[in-house]
């Protein structure tokens, strides 16, 4: 029942639903006290609604945000709470001593200076909203940006503005308790002498050098630093923020092209959750300032999404624009008829080409290119289980099995994702396998985000995972070494403390200027994080036993670091079907749809090789007998030939393919510009020569 009622509030735990409905219960009980009157009771329900207050803030609760659109925001509470202690001691016979006027008086200031202080705030973070932030970009020696305000004056600026009244009110019921209007005037003092410090600490922020530079100098500061880096590749990218991960899964391949890499970004928040890179970033929200920024030496612009700011890069013709997508699947985004607009198609094979080729949706044969996918180098091949008991019980290894489903979609198609139908099913017969196998359940970001049924059957999932890890914890057949466990445990602890020192974990974060005046990247720190993930992701998979089974959301451990800790994958049509086809290892696919078998893989290349699934799962044998018996696997011979198909071929390596089709493309755009400028000259010839005809002769 807590667990319902948990997901209809929208909140993340237990904790949080009760402080909400402590705040919720306590405004009513503070009336009732004020009416009484009663003093202890009134405060004691002041000090529950302040508590839970503070603690729903500092969570961050959905539930404030809804507070404040049914007009019960931070500022509203915080009113009536005063209002009702203004009630007490009207009830308490204290309507004609001092105290009763004083404290009027105090709300009444105090609500005076949140204006001033709100006014402030906002115009100091507008002030230091730069119009381009940057990674990677030395702005530093060509504006000046001064340091960010101290944090504390900035982060939940209105709710500790508002709780310095916190002094008032306990003066004030303490001065209601013994009799005397001294607690009260004390408690009146410090609040509106507090208030008046804050307003006061925040005006130096808004005026003469702790403020950045306009925007027109920091935009021309950008272009000059655009035209001494002279960049020539470009990766362009605009999205929500659950988005980020598509053009993080570039920023390998962009840091090793020969080529001069820059990344532009549409929107704030995928900078902010954009991972660690050596490349250049800037993130121009506004689509005035990136078209008059200076994008002259640029030749190649690569593109990860189909979205409609595109256009304000699309509209250069003096470079070339390449649509590269964030994924190579059989499914529909993978032709969309939007694609047309671009130069070249970059697929990872042909499937990709006889995909757009069958689809019929005005992209020409010859503007697609197959240049494999860099991104799939980390996937390790399959050499099969490791020899030991069947089962890998006794030994502490069993088969890993990976279910990784995709979300549901926008359009509701049933075949978009297993997890509805087929889902429990899927989990339920693996848990159960027999002999037995492990289970990783990573499920999409997006996960939940347009279909209810889908977030209801992922939490079903969630559970019966957690469920059968518990009871195969308590199972003795398998044994458990606790002190490699424990070893591999402070190994992650050690590698995740000095990760957040490398990343500047735990302290005072600076504001987009700061970051924009700091974010050039220390290569050889951005190096050993690298290292120490590689070590963390090792030590992760050594925490805890190797038959336990897992549910993995989040960033890390990442999705190919499953791959290859995983034995076979069950999943949906997606690029994860693709991607981990490159690992050679048997997999199965979802026909959610009830196609039937022959239809499904007429429609799906990537599921050619692949068990396939009915919502049942009564398949699922099919593919567990292939991992068991490698040698009996009769989709293996497929599969390789399929691999060769979607992902292209082993030599020359994906990322020198992509490296010769972007030079090859840079090449198309220099002709094309040197032909515009020879025939801009020609015609300028053209209007010259008659007027110099028409000269008498001297």
């Amino acid at each position: 029942m807590i667990s319902t009622a948990i997901r209809v509030a929208r909140v993340g735990s237990a904790a949080e639903l009760a402080a909400a409905a402590l705040m919720m219960l306590g405004f009513p009980v503070l009336m009732l006290a004020a009416l009484v009157p009663s003093v202890p009771a009134f405060a004691a329900a002041a000090a529950a609604t302040y508590l839970a207050d503070h603690y729903l803030h500092r969570k961050g609760s959905y539930l404030i945000n809804r507070l404040s659109k049914v007009r019960a925001g931070l500022s509203i509470r915080f009113l009536i709470r005063q209002l009702l202690l203004v009630l007490l001691l009207a009830r308490l016979s204290l309507s004609d001593d001092l105290i009763f006027y004083g404290a009027i008086a105090c709300f009444i200031a105090f609500y005076g200076l949140q204006a001033p202080h709100g006014a402030l705030v906002t115009l100091i973070r507008n002030r230091r909203r730069m119009p381009v932030a940057t990674r990677n970009v030395d702005l530093a020696s060509r504006v000046r940006i001064p340091d960010a305000p101290p944090r504390r004056l900035l982060h939940r600026s209105a709710e500790k503005m508002l709780h310095i009244d916190l002094a008032a009110v306990v003066g004030v019921l303490v001065s209601a308790a013994v009799d005397s209007a001294v607690a009260g005037f004390v408690g009146i003092g410090v609040t509106l002498a507090l208030g008046c410090g804050y307003v006061l600490a925040l005006m130096p922020y808004v005026r003469g050098r702790r403020i950045p530079p306009r925007a027109e100098v920091v935009l021309a500061a950008v272009d000059d630093w655009l035209r001494e880096y002279r960049p020539e590749t470009v990766l362009y990218f605009s999205g929500s923020k659950d988005s980020a991960y598509q053009v993080n899964m570039w920023l390998e391949t962009m840091e090793q092209l020969d080529s001069r890499p820059l990344i532009i970004l549409r929107e704030r928040a995928i900078l902010e959750r954009m991972a660690p890179t050596t490349v250049p970033v800037i993130c121009v929200p506004g689509g005035v300032h990136l078209m008059n920024m200076d994008l002259s030496t640029v030749r190649v612009a690569l593109y990860a999404a189909n979205v409609g700011k595109n256009i304000h890069m699309l509209r250069v013709p003096t470079m070339k624009h390449v649509f590269i997508g964030h994924g190579d699947s059989d499914k529909l985004a993978s032709v969309n008829p939007f694609s047309k607009v671009y130069d070249e198609v970059w697929t990872a094979g042909r499937a990709g080409r006889d995909r757009y080729a069958i689809a019929d949706v005005g992209v020409r044969d010859d503007d697609i290119v197959e240049v494999g996918r860099p991104q799939l180098a980390p996937i390790e091949t399959w050499q099969g289980v490791p020899e030991g008991p069947r089962g890998g019980a006794a030994d502490g290894r069993c088969p890993t099995v990976l279910y990784a489903p995709t979300w549901e979609g926008w359009d509701g198609n049933p075949g978009n994702t297993s997890l509805v139908l087929a889902g429990e099913n899927i989990v339920k017969k693996l848990v159960k396998a027999d002999p037995p196998v492990r289970v990783l359940y990573k499920p999409h970001p997006f996960t939940g985000t347009v279909s209810k049924e889908a977030g209801a059957a992922h939490r079903r999932i969630t559970a019966l995972v957690e469920q059968a890890a518990a009871e195969r914890a308590a199972d003795p057949r398998f044994p458990t070494d606790a002190a490699a466990q424990a070893a591999a445990r402070a190994e992650l602890a050690r590698i995740e403390a000095r990760l957040a020192e490398l990343s500047g974990a735990g302290g005072e974060k600076g504001d987009e200027a700061e970051a924009t005046r700091d974010g050039l990247i220390d290569v050889r720190k951005h190096e050993e994080i690298a290292r120490l993930r590689a070590e963390w992701d090792n030590a992760y998979w050594r925490s805890f036993p190797a038959y336990e089974h897992r549910v993995i959301t989040g960033a890390e451990p990442r999705l190919y670091d499953c791959f290859n800790v995983s034995d076979a994958m069950v999943s949906d049509i997606s690029s994860v079907v693709s991607d981990f086809i490159a690992s050679g290892k048997p997999y199965a696919v979802t026909d959610s749809a009830e196609l039937g078998v022959e239809e499904f893989k007429r429609q799906n290349t990537a599921v050619r090789a692949a068990t396939i699934l009915s919502n049942s799962a009564a398949e699922l044998g099919e593919l567990l007998a292939a991992v068991r018996e490698p040698a009996a696997d009769p989709l293996a011979e497929d599969r390789g030939e399929l691999k060769r198909y979607l992902l292209g071929p082993d030599e020359p390596k994906s990322i020198d393919q992509f490296n010769t089709a972007v030079a090859n493309l840079t090449l198309k755009a220099e002709t094309r510009n040197l032909g515009q400028e020879s025939r801009a000259a020609a015609g300028a010839v053209e209007e010259v020569e008659p007027e110099d005809a028409e000269q008498p002769a001297r």
